[in-house]
């Protein structure tokens, strides 16, 4: 039986990708090394490095005076560092879901924060629009896609103040302006990699303006400086980055990902509307494209626990929702099919006429 991996990540990856990465783990380049074991500074290992840098900025179009950096401790490390290199005095943060208030919660070790919005007030099921930003804030803060209620912000804010973006869950699924950022991050182990690297995305004069001491570690400029290679970097992790950035590229590019993006998408919600056992979980103007959370009517509420085996019987992994939600979560990242949605709403369908 086929599998459909609807797992919010670590998830999905292209099976080509899967696949180049496991064969370089055996034998890397024909060095009759694996990839596990070879060296950061084998003179094979900088062109992967360089050419998934050389691919970020082509497929997302980024500017010059911009640096793209792979480094360790996912995005979770990355809501310290961000007050660290970026907090002077104050900053603005957006609060639309758990990583999003864990992300305001590190800032204010560093300073004061503001909460411009939060949509805490109806858990978290809508995007906060039309928001004060703070002018005399070091920056704003907003964390693009929420995986865990399904609500997404799928547009480039203009901000008065340096705009920094966690983009975990769904970077590479729609075209970004990326000069209109300072900053954008994202552990890789849902659109771009296995787990085990972030990417940073960082303006580098927007860097050095804090006057406290940053730790070597946790200070941009060392990484921008030493190109990622400051410290052993994620080996495996970073090529099988730059194995799904070739995946990217090779399939007509972030428009054709956005393309499929919303295809999916409007399938599997089409069919949590029309079906008469499901309702979905955010607000319609903030449904994510990445996550797809949706839940049991209330009376059917008793067949939460029996439709997940069911859907698990049909080869549907990964459905089940965040526990601080409940009910069913569909994850349809980049490397979802066509195939896959069809599949999941095929099997929404049969259940509901069992029922």
């Amino acid at each position: 039986m086929k599998k459909y991996n609807f797992n919010a990540g670590p998830s999905i990856l292209p099976r080509e990708v899967i696949e180049a990465t496991a064969a370089a783990c055996l034998d890397f380049n024909g060095s009759g090394l694996s990839l596990m074991e070879i060296s950061h500074r084998a003179k094979d290992f900088q062109p992967v490095v360089d050419e998934a840098v050389a691919l970020f900025k082509e497929l997302l179009n980024i500017p010059e005076g911009y640096s793209v950096l792979f480094l360790g401790g996912g995005a979770s490390l990355e809501f310290c560092m961000v007050p660290y290199n970026f907090l002077e005095k104050k900053a603005a943060y957006l609060n639309t879901g758990v990583w999003a208030t864990k992300a305001e919660k590190e800032a204010k070790l560093f300073g004061e924060v503001v909460e411009v919005a939060s949509s805490a007030d109806k858990n978290f099921t809508y995007i906060p629009r039309n928001f004060e930003i703070p002018t005399d804030a070091d920056y704003l803060h907003i964390t693009t896609n929420n995986t865990i209620y399904g609500t997404e912000l799928r547009e480039d804010l203009d901000s008065p103040i340096p705009l920094i973006a966690d983009m975990s869950s769904d970077i590479f699924s729609r075209p970004l302006d990326v000069s209109k950022y300072a900053l954008i991050y994202g552990g890789a182990q849902k659109n771009l990699s296995m787990a085990g690297v972030t990417f940073v995305i960082v303006k580098e004069d927007a860097l050095g303006k804090v006057s406290r001491p940053i730790p070597t570690m946790l200070n941009y400029q060392t990484h921008v400086k030493k190109g990622s290679m400051f410290n052993t970097p994620p080996v495996v992790p970073i090529y099988c980055a730059l194995q799904n950035l070739r995946y990217i590229k090779a399939n007509g590019g972030v428009p054709a990902m956005e393309k499929l993006a919303k295809e999916r998408a409007e399938i599997v919600y089409n069919e949590i509307d029309r079906n008469r056992l499901f309702v979905g979980t955010a607000q319609e103007d903030s449904r994510s494209l990445m996550n797809i959370t949706f839940v049991l009517k209330d009376e059917y509420k008793e067949l939460e626990k029996d439709f997940l085996d069911f859907a698990t019987s049909k080869g549907m992994v990964g459905v089940k929702g965040h526990r601080d939600v409940g009910g069913f979560r569909a994850s349809c990242y980049n490397a979802m099919s066509i195939e896959g949605v069809k599949a999941l709403t095929a099997c929404m369908q049969e259940y509901e006429k069992m029922h």
